[in-house]
């Protein structure tokens, strides 16, 4: 569901704008970030497929001038493993600069994410991570998430 970024983009703390939603002036650093994240994918793929609308809801964190984490948001009508409510809002990715964690942006961008969700009508968020991703489980489990499940995917080829 594409519903852009319009709704509390700015976030202020302490009179400075730290949240912003991506646009065409910071898409290069957001997509760098992206990429330290998802390293199958390069900064070209990443802008391409925003610009295709693959990526409708992303936001930059800001401590002082530097960019230092991004959130990647939907809202998800399918089924979202361990949920009782439509749509959810949906965090398809978090990423901190390694040198600006640990000093709780993570969490304001989840606070963030609670935020936006809610205004879309949203009573549950929702996330995942990686079976092996022991970290991405404690940062989790230590903002509130539950864990709901736990699955291994499968494919096959046509």
């Amino acid at each position: 569901m594409d519903v852009g970024g319009s709704i509390n983009t700015r976030k202020h703390y302490g009179g400075i704008i730290m949240i912003v939603s991506v646009n065409k002036e910071n898409e290069n650093v957001w997509a760098e970030m992206c990429v330290a994240l998802w390293s199958d994918l390069t900064v070209d793929s990443v802008i391409k497929m925003s610009h295709e609308g693959l990526f409708k809801n992303e936001f930059l964190y800001y401590d002082g001038e530097d960019a230092a984490a991004f959130l990647s948001l939907s809202l998800r009508s399918d089924y979202v493993e361990g949920t009782n409510s439509c749509p959810v809002g949906y965090i398809e990715g978090l990423y901190v600069k390694p040198e600006f964690r640990r000093k709780g942006i993570a969490e304001k961008m989840i606070d963030h994410a609670k935020e936006w969700s809610k205004q879309y009508g949203c009573s549950e968020l929702a996330s995942d991570c990686t079976l092996d991703n022991e970290a991405s489980q404690a940062f989790h489990n230590s903002v509130g998430f539950t864990e709901a499940n736990r699955i291994v995917c499968y494919i096959t080829h046509l």
